[in-house]
C-alpha cells in the first residue's frame, strides 16, 4: 500500500508505523486509527521558548541558539552497554553579531543503538549550521545541551568539501560533502520552529508526550500525502527526533483539507469565526502561537457542542413522529395515590399530571425525572405505570443493580399486587421462573415487569408495551434506552429517573432528547443529614465516631459502614463490576507523585469492627456485588429488620436501597469519590424521619483539592450546587459515567459548566438547521458525526 497517498483517518495505526511497540502503547491509550490520534488532544502548550547566545544560559530554563558545528566523535561508553554522540559547537557568528563573547558547547547524545549514533552522526559536519533548543547542564566545567532538539540549516551555497574533524585528530584528506536533508532554509526561520510552543500530551511510562506528538505529526504528514520517514534513521521508521518536525506547506494543508473535511456546516463556522477542521487540527498539534492553539480548541470544542446537540434534537424529533400507545385511562392510577398513606408533594403532584398528559397522547413522551435522594420519584414511576397497564398495556420498570431491582418488587408488589400482576426479572432467576415472567410478557398481558438489565436481552419481548421506565439513568447509555423501543410493536413511552444531581446545563447537554422534570420538594419529615469529615489519622475522633453509631444501633436504628473494595487483593478499580465505584484518578486528585495507600476492603473493615469494644456484642453483615441472589435477599432482610443492624457493603447499596431505620453511614476512602457519588450514598440514612448522621473517613492531607471535595459536601445538601462543583473538580465523563456520556471519550473537549453559553449557542443554530433540512442531506459530513455519536463511539471523524 502507498501509505502517503492511501490513508484516511479511518486507517488503523498498526498499517502505518513500523514500530510495534510505540502501537500497542497508543492503544493502551485509546489510540488505534488516524482519526484516534489526530483527537488525542494535548492538554496544554509550551511557553515560547526565549532565544539566546550561549553565554546567556541560565540553567534550568530552556533556550534556543543558532550554532556552528567544528567537530563531533562517535564513542562506545565504558560504563554501561551503548554509544555517545558528542558535537563541539560554537555561536560565533550569533555572538559577534550581539557584541558578545562566544562560547562553546557540547552536544550530547545516548543510545544502546549504534544505528541511531551513527544516523545522527551522518547529518552533521563541521561548518554545518544548527538551531538548538534544549536545557544547558555543566559537564567537566563545559556548557552541555543533552539530547536537545536540532534542525539543520541549509547554507547559502553548496558546500565545498572540508575535512571532518574529530576531537584530538589530525585531519583527514577532503571527502565530497555527503548529500544531506536539511531541516530549515535558514537561521531565521529555524528559530522560528524552536521556539514556538508545543504540544503537550497525557502520557504514560511506555510511551512519552514527544513521542505522541511525534506520531501524530507523522499521521499528519501522511494525511498530507508527504513521506513521514524523509528524515528518520535507516532502520529506525519512528526514531525521528521531537525538534525536527515536520512543517505542513500551504500546498500540504490544502491536501488536508481535502482529507479531512469540515463538520460544521459553512455558515455557521463563519458565522463563528472557527477554523476548518483540517486547520484546526494542524494549529492543535504543530501551534505557531499560543493564541492559534486556544482557537483551534474552541474551534473543536463547539463541534462536539453542535454535533452533540444535533444527534439530541434528530432523536427528540424521530420520537415525535413515531407511533405510541396512548394511554387515557387514569382510574387505576387515581385509586393508587388515594390509597397512600401520606399526601403526595405539590412537586409531585405536578410532574404525575405532565405525565398522565404525555402519555395520553399517540407519541412517545421522552421524559427525564430528576429528584433529590428520598424526593419520592417511586411513587411517580408507580403512578405512571398504573395509567399504562389501567389503560390495557404493559410497564417494565429496570434498574441498575439486583438489590434495587428486588427492593422494587417488593414495594410495587406490597402497594399494587392486588390491582395488577407484578413480575420481577433478573438474570440470576432459576429457569423455570425466568421462563414464567418472559411468557407472560410474551403473551401482552396487562402487567408491570421489574427488571435489572435481563430487560435488555433478546429473550425479553413485550409486544404491548407502553411504559418504559428506566431508574438511575446515569448507569444506562443512549443505546440501551433505544433497545427498550424494539421489544414493543409500538415505541413505548420513556421515563427515565436520577436521583444523580445534574445541573439544568449538564442535563441540556446529555438529556436534550427528553422533557425534565425536577422534585425538588422533600416529602414532610425528613431532616437534615449532619455531614463530618473524620481524619482517619485522629484515633480519638474515630473512636468517638463508632461509639456514637453504637448508641444509634442501642436505640434501634441501623449503620451502613460502605468501602470501595471487597477484598485487600482486588484492583483499585473496585472489587467486581457491580460493585466498582467511580473513584477519581490522581490527577483529579491532585497528584504529588506520592504513592496512596491502599483502599479500604469490606472483609478487611468488618474484621476490623469485630475486634472493636464499640461493637462488642453486636451482630454485623456484609453486601457486595459477589454475592448470590439468595444471599443478598437474606442479608437485606436480617438488616432491616435488625438481627444485624450493621452492614459492611461496598457501594452496591448507593441506589435505591430504603432502610427507614438506617440513620448512619460510615463512608471510607471518602476522599476517592466524585462528590455526587458521595451525596448518593449519603442518601441511604435519615429516610425514616429520624436524625441521621454521614461520616467521611478521609486520609486526605490538608489544603490538598481532596480535602476541599469533602469540604464541598459536609457543606451543602443542595444536589443541584453539588453537581455543578463535582463538574467543576472533575470531567463531564466522570459524573454522569462512560455509558451515558457516548463512551470514554466521546466528548474530549466540551465542558458542561463552563461551555452552557457555547451549548445554547449551538442548540439555537442546530435547530434552525434542522428546520430547514431535517435529514441532514445536504451535510454528509455532519450526519456522519452525528451517527456515530448516536452510536456512542469516539470516531468523530468522516472521510470522503
Amino acid at each position: 500500500m502507498d501509505r502517503m497517498t492511501d490513508t484516511t483517518v479511518d486507517t488503523p495505526l498498526a498499517a502505518l508505523l513500523t514500530n510495534k511497540r510505540r502501537v500497542s502503547a497508543l492503544k493502551a491509550l485509546g489510540v488505534v486509527t488516524v482519526a484516534d490520534a489526530l483527537t488525542y488532544y494535548p492538554f496544554r502548550v509550551t511557553d515560547p521558548v526565549p532565544v539566546r547566545v550561549l553565554a546567556e544560559a541560565r540553567f534550568g530554563e530552556k533556550m534556543a541558539c543558532a550554532v556552528d558545528v567544528r567537530a563531533l566523535r562517535v564513542t562506545p561508553m565504558n560504563a554501561r552497554r551503548g554509544y555517545r554522540l558528542e558535537v563541539l559547537v560554537d555561536d560565533a557568528p550569533t555572538a559577534s553579531a550581539r557584541a558578545v563573547a562566544p562560547r562553546t558547547a557540547s552536544l550530547v547524545f545516548f543510545s544502546h543503538r549504534k544505528s541511531y549514533v551513527d544516523w545522527m552522526a551522518s547529518r552533521l559536519r563541521a561548518g554545518l549550521q544548527l538551531v538548538i533548543s534544549g536545557e544547558p547542564s555543566t559537564f567537566n566545567d563545559r556548557l552541555q545541551f543533552t539530547h536537545p532538539d536540532i534542525l539543520t540549516v541549509a547554507p547559502a551555497e553548496p558546500p565545498a568539501a572540508e575535512p571532518q574533524l574529530a576531537f584530538g585528530e589530525p585531519a583527514v584528506q577532503p571527502q565530497p560533502a555527503p548529500r544531506l536533508r536539511y531541516d530549515v532554509d535558514s537561521v531565521a526561520q529555524g528559530l522560528a520552529r524552536a521556539t514556538r510552543p508545543r504540544p503537550v500530551y497525557h502520557a504514560n511510562a511506555r510511551i512519552s508526550s514527544e513521542h505522541i506528538h511525534e506520531t501524530i505529526d507523522q499521521v499528519l504528514r501522511m494525511l498530507a500525502g508527504e513521506d513521514p520517514l524523509a528524515a528518520a534513521a535507516p532502520g529506525t521508521a519512528d526514531s525521528a527526533q521531537f525538534g525536527e518536525q515536520f512543517t505542513l506547506g500551504e500546498h500540504a494543508r490544502a491536501r488536508l483539507a481535502e482529507r479531512i473535511p469540515d463538520v460544521l456546516p459553512e455558515p455557521v463556522r463563519e458565522a463563528k469565526q472557527l477554523m476548518h477542521r483540517a486547520q484546526a487540527f494542524c494549529a492543535i498539534h504543530e501551534p505557531q502561537s499560543v493564541a492559534d492553539f486556544k482557537r483551534a480548541i474552541g474551534t473543536m470544542r463547539y463541534e462536539e457542542a453542535f454535533v452533540c446537540q444535533c444527534a439530541l434534537l434528530m432523536a427528540r424529533n424521530r420520537a415525535a413522529t413515531s407511533n405510541a400507545y396512548p394511554c387515557a385511562d387514569v382510574q387505576l392510577r387515581d385509586g393508587y395515590i388515594e390509597r397512600l398513606p401520606f399526601a403526595l408533594t405539590n412537586g409531585q403532584r405536578e410532574v404525575i399530571d405532565a405525565i398522565g398528559i404525555d402519555m395520553g397522547r399517540a407519541h412517545p413522551m421522552q421524559r427525564l425525572l430528576q429528584g433529590e435522594v428520598g424526593s419520592g420519584k417511586t411513587v411517580v414511576a408507580v403512578a405512571a405505570m398504573l395509567q399504562a397497564v389501567g389503560s390495557g398495556h404493559q410497564a417494565v420498570l429496570v434498574a441498575p443493580t439486583q438489590v434495587l431491582a428486588e427492593q422494587h418488587f417488593q414495594s410495587i408488589s406490597a402497594s399494587v399486587g392486588d390491582l395488577v400482576p407484578v413480575h420481577l426479572l433478573t438474570g440470576g432467576m432459576k429457569l423455570a421462573a425466568r421462563r414464567k415472567v418472559l411468557a407472560a410478557a410474551a403473551s401482552g398481558e396487562p402487567c408491570i415487569v421489574v427488571a435489572t438489565h435481563a430487560a435488555f436481552s433478546k429473550s425479553f419481548q413485550a409486544p404491548n408495551l407502553a411504559l418504559a421506565v428506566i431508574d438511575e439513568q446515569h448507569r444506562f447509555g443512549v443505546e440501551q434506552r433505544e433497545t427498550l423501543r424494539a421489544k414493543s410493536e409500538r415505541d413505548p413511552h420513556l421515563l427515565v429517573m436520577t436521583a444523580t444531581p445534574i445541573p439544568r446545563t449538564a442535563a441540556m447537554t446529555w438529556f436534550g432528547d427528553l422533557d425534565i422534570s425536577w422534585l425538588t420538594e422533600l416529602p414532610g419529615g425528613r431532616k437534615p443529614i449532619r455531614t463530618f469529615v473524620i481524619p482517619e489519622g485522629d484515633a480519638r475522633v474515630m473512636s468517638d465516631m463508632f461509639w456514637h453509631i453504637r448508641r444509634r444501633i442501642d436505640a434501634g436504628e441501623r449503620a451502613y459502614i460502605i468501602c470501595p473494595r471487597i477484598e485487600p487483593s482486588d484492583t483499585e478499580d473496585g472489587g467486581g463490576e457491580a460493585d466498582a465505584p467511580e473513584l477519581l484518578s490522581d490527577a483529579a486528585l491532585g497528584d504529588t507523585g506520592e504513592p496512596r495507600p491502599p483502599l479500604h476492603a469490606v472483609v478487611e473493615i468488618a474484621q476490623r469492627l469485630r475486634s472493636l469494644p464499640q461493637f462488642n456484642g453486636v451482630r454485623l453483615c456484609t453486601l457486595t456485588g459477589r454475592d448470590d441472589d439468595a444471599t443478598k435477599a437474606q442479608v437485606m432482610a436480617d438488616f432491616e429488620s435488625g438481627e444485624t443492624p450493621v452492614m459492611v457493603a461496598t457501594t452496591v447499596v448507593e441506589v435505591g436501597v430504603d432502610v427507614p431505620q438506617a440513620s448512619c453511614i460510615t463512608i471510607f476512602d471518602a476522599d476517592r469519590y466524585g462528590l455526587s457519588q458521595l451525596h448518593q450514598l449519603r442518601g441511604r440514612v435519615g429516610r425514616g424521619g429520624t436524625d441521621s448522621w454521614a461520616f467521611l473517613v478521609s486520609r486526605a492531607e490538608p489544603g490538598t483539592i481532596a480535602q476541599e471535595r469533602l469540604e464541598v459536601i459536609a457543606g451543602s445538601l443542595d444536589g443541584a450546587e453539588i453537581a455543578s462543583r463535582d463538574l467543576e473538580l472533575r470531567g463531564a465523563g466522570d459524573v454522569l459515567g462512560d455509558a451515558q456520556s457516548g463512551g470514554k471519550s466521546s466528548l474530549k473537549l466540551l465542558r458542561v459548566v463552563q461551555d452552557a453559553r457555547m451549548i445554547a449557542d449551538a442548540r439555537a443554530r442546530a435547530q434552525e438547521l434542522l428546520a430547514h433540512d431535517p435529514g441532514l442531506e445536504g451535510h454528509v459530513q455532519l450526519a456522519g458525526a452525528v451517527l456515530d455519536f448516536t452510536r456512542g463511539n469516539e470516531q468523530y471523524l468522516t472521510s470522503n
